[in-house]
């Protein structure tokens, strides 16, 4: 039986225990915390931060290979394991390129692939120096102000409007980190027709399987809800795919990568960002495809041939279950009203505390017809279901 390694504990992990079965695969989870939510379903753990290589070198000794469910760990270290042969996909090369903002928009860059305008902040930037000051001024506010490492669900992302805002956001920054001030980086604020997202997957071999282009909707910064397919022009569509079958070759990825996009009002695509492994977006294909991420995610990293990413449905939407107080309730009420719509689809993540913003679970609703406005709508009961008092 193949044992897989995974460095972090999150319900990305949690979620990959139907497949582990069905596939015949033992997971073994590093990660710090007793109550997180693959500790439940791991045949083995390791209880240790993401980024301890120590930690790391133990969990390679209990599986065959290593893979990862959160960017937050520390690539230098995992590199002196990958040269003693410890197997992890992706690759550390993979990765290298992908976990710092600014490096991430340099290599798509390079690859001649479509991004909004940047410019890398250095540490503790000088905003009165004229060079800089004309070089923020060329991109022109508003503009969106990025650290470059460990933002993820809104966090160390701002929306600034002018110089002022852009110093005291900086400032804060500092002050809180003064022995490690952050690493930022601008971009030009794209005033976007749609936010569109896809998950793909690379085997060992080179085969991609991509699934739908989806529609993703976020309020500060946080994905609310994800609807499949996303209404886009079939040259759209094709544009996307030729993206990522680009991105995923030329980073030899082995595993599942989402790619979120900006759809402009001109209707030109720009990538937004990548993430090396499963995402919130493709969370719909546990029940709306016939292999869903996570069960791709593990043939990938297991060198087994990659399963059929279509659609089982006409058309589906996902909406976050997101903690909007400070509390230990299950909401036990709220998700059995949930379970009740007819084609949903509930997983709850168990985790212990409920805090505002926090990703606790999210549901899936199936639908026969493509009227993607009664998705809408069906999604906006939900979350008034969920969020009222």
């Amino acid at each position: 039986m193949k044992r897989v390694g995974i460095i972090g504990g999150g319900q990305l992990a949690w979620m990959m225990a139907a497949a582990a079965k069905k596939l015949e695969v033992e997971l073994v989870v590093q990660t710090p915390n007793p109550d997180d939510p693959a500790v439940k379903i791991a045949h083995d753990v390791v209880l240790a931060p993401v980024d301890d290589a120590i930690a790391t070198a133990l969990l390679a000794t209990k599986c065959d290979v290593i893979t990862f469910e959160n960017e937050f760990v520390n690539l230098d270290a995992l590199s002196l394991l990958a040269e003693q042969g410890v197997c992890f996909y992706p690759k550390i090369e993979t990765l290298a390129p992908l976990l710092d903002k600014y490096h991430q928009r340099c290599y798509l860059a390079n690859l001649d692939l479509p991004v909004p305008k940047f410019l890398p902040l250095e540490t503790l930037p000088n905003l009165e120096n004229q060079n800089l000051k004309s070089q923020i001024a060329e991109l022109d506010f508003p503009l969106v102000l990025k650290t470059r490492r460990h933002g993820y669900d809104g966090q160390g992302t701002f929306i600034v409007n002018d110089f002022a805002s852009l110093q005291q956001i900086i400032n804060s920054h500092n002050k809180k980190n003064v022995l490690n001030p952050p690493l930022f980086i601008l971009e030009k604020f794209i005033p976007f027709q749609q936010e569109l997202a896809i998950i793909a997957a690379r085997s060992v071999d080179g085969e991609i399987a991509t699934y739908p282009v989806v529609e993703t909707q976020q309020e500060q910064q946080v994905c609310r809800r994800v609807i499949v397919p996303a209404d886009i022009q079939p040259e759209v569509t094709k544009q996307i795919q030729e993206i990522t079958h680009t991105l995923l070759h030329n980073l030899q990825v082995v595993g599942v990568f989402g790619i979120e996009l900006f759809l402009t009002k001109e209707n030109n695509i720009l990538v937004n960002e990548i993430a090396p492994r499963t995402h919130n977006s493709g969370h719909f294909s546990l029940d709306a495809c016939e292999t869903s991420q996570f069960e791709q995610q593990l043939r990938a990293v297991c060198q087994m041939s990659l399963g059929n990413p279509a659609l089982r449905c006409v058309r589906a939407f996902m909406v976050n279950l997101l903690g909007y107080e400070t509390s230990r309730s299950q909401y036990q009420n709220k998700r059995q009203k949930l379970s009740d719509i007819p084609q949903a689809h509930l997983h709850w993540y168990g985790k212990t505390e409920s805090r505002p913003g926090r990703k606790l679970g999210h549901i899936t609703v199936l639908l026969d017809n493509e009227n993607s406005d009664k998705a809408v709508s069906l999604a906006q009961n939900i979350e008034n279901e969920w969020y009222k008092n």
